[in-house]
């Protein structure tokens, strides 16, 4: 069986074609319907498609014949190979499928509603964050003589004074970067479609003038703001940034500043707030900048517990 569903034609597993037309197309609307997120389509796709493929071995012939022991026992052998919070993303793939699946009138109850996963409690992030130094030492390093390096510290830069994810940034267009009371301010679309405005920082003002300056796209305002290299050239295409490729240039920038911590991507919205907390501002403040819905997301990403915690590790004298 197919363990990745796609949008085009889904591989439907035979226990939700077991329960005939009805539940087949409900299936389908789950994924086409019901997640905007394509990371979390993907996710939860892979989640439900190993589930239903596990379930004939366990004697169920049908998806109206899962029962919650059935969920158990597979969410058990999840854990066994699986970090907790991976677990727990898996269960709750299948408690929303099966959740649409009863409001649909396809299956009469919810057998994942009763079932729990792993315990798991996260109090600090794992992104590796740069300190202030690192940061400017990175942005510093970045040869600004070319189209590519001018856009690489637009972008590194617009992600740490924005806090603004990298799926967020590189989905800007050039009429995402405006002028609002003599500021120069970016136009945010973050999780779910919500549009997230900030003032720019005067260092990212002026990083994001001379990338629009310096490469002519100001004139383009519905093209992508953030673009691929055309091939030969040297010169940006009219191709969004894929964010692949905004990793692979992130690891090749910090390797050539002489960073050695391995950062990716997130680490850049993990680094400016915690240099904006360091430097007295507040929890609330940030999590509004971030667009978290909740103060308890932002203290993820703060990092500045480490600086205590290493100070009193030196104290251990033998």
């Amino acid at each position: 069986m197919n363990h990745a569903l796609s949008l085009t034609s889904p591989a439907v597993p035979a226990l939700v074609t077991a329960a005939g037309d009805r539940a087949r197309v409900r299936f389908l609307e789950f994924f086409t319907s019901a997640i905007r997120n394509p990371h979390t389509r993907r996710a939860y796709a892979r989640a439900a498609v190993d589930f239903l493929a596990w379930c004939p071995g366990a004697g169920v012939t049908s998806i109206t014949e899962v029962q919650p022991l059935h969920v158990a026992a597979w969410i058990e052998l999840q854990a066994a190979t699986h970090a907790a919070p991976t677990v727990k993303q898996h269960l709750a793939a299948i408690r929303h499928l099966f959740d649409w699946l009863v409001t649909g009138q396809i299956v009469p109850h919810n057998p994942a509603a009763s079932v729990r996963g792993p315990s798991h409690s996260v109090k600090t992030g794992k992104t590796p964050v740069l300190d202030a130094s690192e940061a400017r030492q990175l942005l510093d390093s970045i040869d600004v003589s070319t189209p590519v390096g001018l856009r690489d510290r637009a972008l590194i830069a617009l992600m740490v004074f924005s806090f603004a994810r990298v799926g967020a940034a590189l989905a800007m267009r050039v009429d995402d970067v405006y002028v609002q009371q003599r500021r120069l301010w970016v136009r945010l679309r973050e999780k779910g479609g919500k549009a997230h405005a900030m003032p720019c920082h005067h260092t990212l003002e002026a990083y994001l003038h001379a990338y629009l300056d310096g490469t002519g796209i100001a004139d383009e305002p519905k093209g992508p703001l953030f673009r691929t290299i055309a091939r030969g050239t040297g010169q940006l295409s009219t191709t969004p940034l894929p964010q692949a490729n905004a990793y692979a240039m992130v690891r090749r920038r910090a390797l050539a500043a002489g960073i050695g911590t391995t950062i990716g991507n997130h680490t850049f919205r993990a680094t400016g707030i915690t240099a904006y907390l360091k430097n007295g501002g507040t929890l609330e403040n940030a999590a509004a900048m971030a667009n978290h819905a909740s103060t308890r997301t932002t203290q993820l990403y703060v990092r500045r517990r480490d600086d205590i915690s290493l100070d009193e590790v030196e104290r251990i004298r033998l």
